[in-house]
């Protein structure tokens, strides 16, 4: 199987419980692993083979543009779910990290898997 890594993605959303927590965008950081349907663009060296990251990590930008999330958990379920929808992936790791919301923590967040490998 191959998988495509999307390392320390930075992304601007609104996202927390509170109602002043989502007032203003904060960033949150991404590592997406997205799973090929198939390694045809091993051999054909073809964008239109593969799951192009860059599309991938421009719809991720715009949904949460549009979108806000009380929990860190419901927007790790949209994003894989778009990456499967949207682009074919059979499985998708994601783990999504608020970096800086508690004191005395690096940062706190989840990591979810979808699909099947």
């Amino acid at each position: 199987m191959d998988i495509i890594f999307l390392s320390e993605v930075k992304v601007q959303t609104h996202l927390g419980v509170p109602d002043w927590e989502r007032l203003t965008a904060q960033t949150i950081i991404l590592d997406i692993e997205i799973a090929m349907p198939d390694n045809s663009s091993c051999q054909t060296d073809a964008i239109s083979d593969t799951i192009d990251y860059g599309v991938v990590v421009s719809r991720i930008r715009e949904t949460l543009a549009e979108r806000s999330f009380k929990l860190v958990e419901a927007l790790a379920e949209h994003i894989c779910q778009l990456i499967m929808q949207e682009f074919g992936a059979p499985w998708v790791k994601l783990r999504v990290a608020k970096p800086g919301i508690l004191p005395g923590l690096k940062a706190l967040g989840v990591v979810i898997e979808r699909g099947h490998k």
